[in-house]
Order: structure tokens, then sequence, then C-alpha cells
């Protein structure tokens, strides 16, 4: 294993933003009738296409009116993530020091990555390297995503490290050919074992893993 390169989701793996973004879907849904907690919709949404979370929304509640809907979403959200949206512990000061090639690729709309990257004061540090789903159109656990990524640094997929804490995106990463590290408290346990994965808890840890595999 060599590290040369560095790719981060980023939403609960850079910024803190999916409870947010959970809570303006549950508030959106109180105000029609629907009584779901932002801890479920969290627990059902993370690492999913979003398209595919607000569908399955619409066929449980046909009067949901999902277009509609999606569109006071993304303008309440963006709004909230301006102001709320803070970076994980650690980020900041890890994406600081570490002098490797690194990218974003996120299945979010580039105008989200870039909100909240902003609002956390972590947009600069990443430049104009950032690669979006709706871009390439390729959704993780699709490997399109990761595979534009390792093309965005120049380098081979067996040399990078895609930073993430979901199912998805675990897939993904490990479809693409690279390594993982499967971030923060999120149940990864089945991927345990797999050649290529590699668990980190926190920023910490993933600079010690950093640290023992880079060129």
């Amino acid at each position: 294993m060599r590290i040369d390169g560095l790719i981060f989701d980023n939403d609960g793996t850079l910024v803190d933003s999916e409870g947010v973004a959970a809570q303006v879907l549950s508030e959106l849904l109180q105000q029609r009738g629907i009584d779901l907690s932002s801890e479920s919709i969290l627990e059902h949404s993370r690492g999913v296409r979003f398209a595919a979370f607000v569908a399955k929304l619409g066929d449980a509640y046909p009067a949901l009116g999902t277009e509609a809907f999606v569109a006071e979403y993304r303008e309440r959200s963006q709004a909230r993530f301006r102001e709320r949206t803070e970076a994980m512990p650690g980020a900041r000061a890890f994406l600081e020091q570490s002098t490797l090639p690194r990218c974003v690729a996120s299945n979010g709309p580039r105008e989200k990555i870039e909100t909240t990257l902003q609002s956390a004061g972590l947009l600069a540090l990443f430049k104009d390297r950032i690669v979006s789903a709706y871009e390439v159109e390729s959704w993780k656990p699709d490997p399109g995503l990761i595979h534009e990524a390792v093309r965005l640094l120049g380098l081979e997929a067996r040399h990078c490290l895609l930073v993430e804490d979901s199912v998805a995106g675990v897939m993904a990463g490990l479809a693409a050919g690279t390594h993982v590290a499967g971030y923060g408290e999120v149940d990864l346990s089945r991927f345990d074992g797999e050649p290529g994965f590699h668990r980190v808890r926190d920023y910490a840890a993933l600079a010690e893993l950093i640290k023992r595999h880079a060129a």
C-alpha cells in the first residue's frame, strides 16, 4: 500500500452538514403533515443519492409533491448551510498540515459542496479540486465519481486513499480500486477484512494511517 493522494467525501467527512440537511427535511415534511424525525431521515439518507431518497418519500407519501418539495428544500437548505455548517473535528488542522494532493468527490451538487466548504472554512484548501456526481452523472455506490476524482488528481487509483463515512461511498471506492478509510462512527463493519479497507475513527487516526503508508 502506498498513498500518493487523498479523495474526500464531503458531508459527514469534511463538514458537519448531514444533521443540518436532515433537520431541514424533517421541518419541511412536518409542514406537510408527515412526521419523520431528523434521526430517521439521516439513517435512511446517508450516502444515498438525494433523488432516490426523495423518490422513496414520494412512493410512501403520494401527496408530497416531490418537485416542489425538492425546490423548497434546495432553497432553505442552502441558507441553513451558510449559517450553520462547521468543519468536522480535526479536519481543518489535518488539511493544513497535509502536503498530499487532494480533492473532494461528493454525491451533492457543486453549489452545496462549495457552500458547505466555504461555511466551514475549508473551500480554499481544495481550490478547484471538486468533483460533483451531478456533473459526471455517476452517484455512489457506482465507482464513476471516484474514477473521475482519480483522473483529476492524475494518479493511479491503487495509490489513492478515499476518506468516506457511508456504506455507498466505501463501495464506490473499493469498486474504483482505491484504498478506503472508513471514517467516523457509522457502522461499516461489513467491510472489515476487505482488501483496501481501513477503519479510522477520527483525523488523528487518519494521519497515523497516512504516515505509515505515504510515499
